[in-house]
């Protein structure tokens, strides 16, 4: 289909050309607002905001730290992949998991953990009377984001693993290259598209995080850009650090996909890949359990026992249950609506992907994840700089906060309903306007009951995701609203750990949730492989 075509579909079909257009709006004008406000004032104005020293101590900050949480990662990722697809440990589906659920700890419940157990007051140093420094500054973000996101490129790794053809290897080795040399030059490249997937994630993660930095007290883009909101909004310096801040981003995906690009590693003879032979461990095995041990009781452990430690005090003076109750009312009666609203939106970008593929539809897609791609923070004070401008009385209402949640997360939705369109049959819709059918009815009838399952796990997806979410809801959420997020960020900035717990136990379970539904799918889509295989 040309792009005429798909635009002038667009058109006819005003159920899709309302949602589309409402999706290019609320990504674009805010940021392009943003744009315009930024340059309000003179080159020299400009000039004297950017190129100052302050400003290069934040870009090395937030660069050094991307830096210093990938090697973080790759260091805690790779080796737990490698024992979980290319070995013969025992009990492999355990540390697969125990290599996922770190994803159930949002980071500035971890940030707020480091900090619980560490220092003269902490729990290491009540417990069992061992004092260690305060983490905080860079090494505290670095443990903290290390920490929380090595999963993200624990799956992609792993993924990659599983798809290494075996007999790639077996060729090299009879060509008399050594198993090093197998693994420098056969295995390595084959893990780039994984390894550059979840580093685009870490990536994307650091940059726009918020909660961990705040925490820590280390200045980025991202924690300077909320001190220039908080103490004295300088409408104009906030929108320059906010521009940089998405150049950053810009640069990170730029070069993810300079280094994929003409990348072939697919199989050119017949026959279909076999499956790795595991490496024997023997001895080495207890090491193997020794390193994916003591990684789960820091990434899960650690969380649950500090806690449950703090929590312990707060039971015995008296849950607070009227604000828990009240603020995991606020969490959900946000996170809802986004996550039905995001469904809502990314059904028609999907369906239009899908069914009438051409570059419109595909821009039309890549805008539709740049409000995801664009730090939280950023997007945040685009809306707001957008909304005080022109719609002034939207500025912290629940409805600006709902609306920023289902933009940004949008993305998450898409890829699950754009799976499921890719199992239904378009001709079950031709069928069903063979029988007198309009498009709509068409859909609805036939295509939309095929696509429920994926719909559900959108709406999952963006629910959990929106619960766990800190900048958007810090600086857009109505005054007095207290969400879940909010309520332990706002607790643990104080060192109040006991009265932080129970609002972030309750995100953990959350969390758990989704880590559980994320294995689910990931079990059924490995069903589903072996039915066709």
């Amino acid at each position: 289909m040309t792009v005429a075509r798909a635009v002038r579909t667009m058109r006819v079909r005003w159920y899709v050309t309302l949602p589309v257009g409402i999706v290019l709006a609320g990504v674009l004008v805010p940021l392009g607002y943003l744009f315009v406000r930024a340059f309000e004032a003179d080159l020299q104005t400009l000039s004297d905001l950017v190129v100052r020293w302050q400003t290069l101590r934040l870009l090395g900050n937030t660069v050094g730290l991307a830096v210093g949480v990938l090697a973080g990662t790759t260091v805690l990722a790779f080796p737990l992949a490698w024992l979980t697809t290319r070995t013969n440990l025992p009990g492999r589906g355990v540390l697969t998991l125990m290599g996922v659920l770190p994803l159930a700890v949002p980071g500035y419940v971890m940030a707020y953990v480091l900090l619980a157990t560490t220092g003269q007051y902490g729990t290491l140093a009540q417990t069992i009377g061992v004092v260690l420094p305060r983490l905080s500054g860079y090494d505290g973000a670095l443990i903290a984001l290390s920490l929380g996101t090595y999963p993200y490129l624990f799956l992609n790794l792993r993924t990659a693993l599983l798809g290494v053809d075996p007999a790639l290897e077996e060729s090299a080795r009879t060509l008399g290259y050594s198993r090093w040399q197998v693994f420098w030059n056969v295995v390595l490249p084959q893990l780039r598209p994984g390894y550059l997937a979840g580093s685009l994630l870490v990536g994307l993660h650091v940059l726009g995080d918020f909660g961990v930095v705040s925490l820590m007290r280390f200045k980025t883009f991202s924690y300077a850009l909320y001190l220039q909101y908080a103490a004295s909004y300088d409408r104009i310096y906030a929108a320059c650090l906010a521009l940089m801040l998405l150049a950053l981003t810009g640069v990170v995906l730029f070069l993810e996909a300079s280094l994929l690009r003409g990348l072939l590693l697919h199989r050119t003879g017949s026959g279909t890949a076999r499956r790795a032979v595991p490496l024997e461990l023997g001895a080495w095995r207890w090491a193997g359990y020794a390193f994916a041990g003591g990684l789960a009781l820091a990434s899960v452990g650690l969380p649950m026992g500090t806690v449950g430690y703090w929590m312990s005090d707060t039971v015995a003076t008296g849950l607070p249950w009227g604000s828990l109750a009240s603020s995991l009312w606020a969490s959900v009666s946000a996170s809802a609506p986004a996550a039905g609203l995001a469904a809502l939106l990314a059904t028609p970008i999907a369906y239009l992907g899908v069914r009438y593929h051409s570059g419109a539809t595909q821009t039309i897609e890549r805008i539709a994840y740049l409000g995801y791609a664009t730090p939280p923070l950023a997007f945040a004070l685009a809306l707001i700089v957008f909304t005080l401008g022109a719609v002034p009385a939207v500025y912290q209402t629940l409805g600006l906060l709902v609306a920023a949640y289902a933009l940004h997360f949008m993305a998450e939705a898409i890829g699950p309903i754009r799976s499921a369109l890719y199992q239904a049959p378009p001709n079950l819709e031709e069928a069903a306007r063979s029988l007198g059918r309009s498009r709509l009815g068409a859909f609805a009838s036939a295509t939309f009951p095929l696509m429920r399952r994926g719909l559900l796990v959108s709406v999952a997806f963006v629910f959990l995701s929106a619960m766990k979410e800190l900048p958007l809801t810090l600086l857009l959420a109505p005054v007095g609203f207290g969400t879940l997020a909010l309520n332990t960020w706002s607790y643990a900035e104080e060192a109040m750990f006991g009265e932080a717990a129970p609002y972030a136990l309750t995100i953990m379970f959350f969390s758990a949730c989704f880590v559980g539904l994320l294995l689910m799918r990931e079990q059924a889509a490995t069903a589903r492989e072996k039915e066709v295989g």
